[in-house]
Order: structure tokens, then sequence, then C-alpha cells
């Protein structure tokens, strides 16, 4: 299982989240206020983002090599089976099941 996330203090320890089965835990980027062209949009108007940072993979996704997602990866995710995580005011974090999990951001040269 590769780092899971810590979180806020809960009594003795560091609480954290662990993705089990064919899941990943990903932070998802803010939503965009501003458009390509720049204009600033109102606040009640955002661009829903789809994609988000890896920060946890369960070790079950880790072991499979049909699924080259790796801590710290840019994915490109569909959010309808994706479950918030509570750890954050600004709920910034989902438990993804990896069939969601539909791009990852790669510059040339790099590959899993």
């Amino acid at each position: 299982m590769t780092n899971p996330t810590p979180s806020r203090k809960s009594g003795s320890g560091l609480e954290t989240v662990e993705p089990i089965g064919k899941r990943v835990l990903i932070r998802k980027d803010e939503d965009k206020k501003r458009t390509k062209s720049g204009i600033h949009l109102p606040d009640k108007i955002e661009i829903p983002t789809l994609t988000g940072r890896v920060v946890a993979v369960s070790a079950q996704v880790e072991r499979d090599e049909n699924y080259p997602i790796e801590r710290y990866d840019r994915v490109l995710f569909n959010p309808k089976q994706a479950i918030p995580v509570d750890f954050e005011g600004d709920n910034r974090l989902y438990v993804v099941p990896v069939e969601d999990v539909v791009a990852v951001f790669r510059r040339d040269g790099e590959g899993a």
C-alpha cells in the first residue's frame, strides 16, 4: 500500500485514509474561477474540474500491471462513483474506483 494520506488528529494518533479494493484516493484540483481566455467568473459560477492528484493507491491497484497509476500522478477521473472523504472543510479528497480514472497526465519521457 502506497503511503495513505494523513488527516487531522483524533485522540492518540493521526487518522489516515487507505483505499481498499480497486480504488485510489484523489485530491481534486480546485474548480476554475477563470476561463482560458482570462474572463473571471462570478463566485456562484465555476467550471467543474475532473482532474486531481493521486494521494494514495490501494495495494490491489499497486500490484496490478493493468493500472499504471502511482502516487502523485495527475489524473482525469469520472466523478460519478467518487466518494467524498469528509476530512477537510472544502471536501477535495475522494475515494475513486480505479475504473473511473480515465487518463493519467504524463510528460514526454515519463511512463509506467
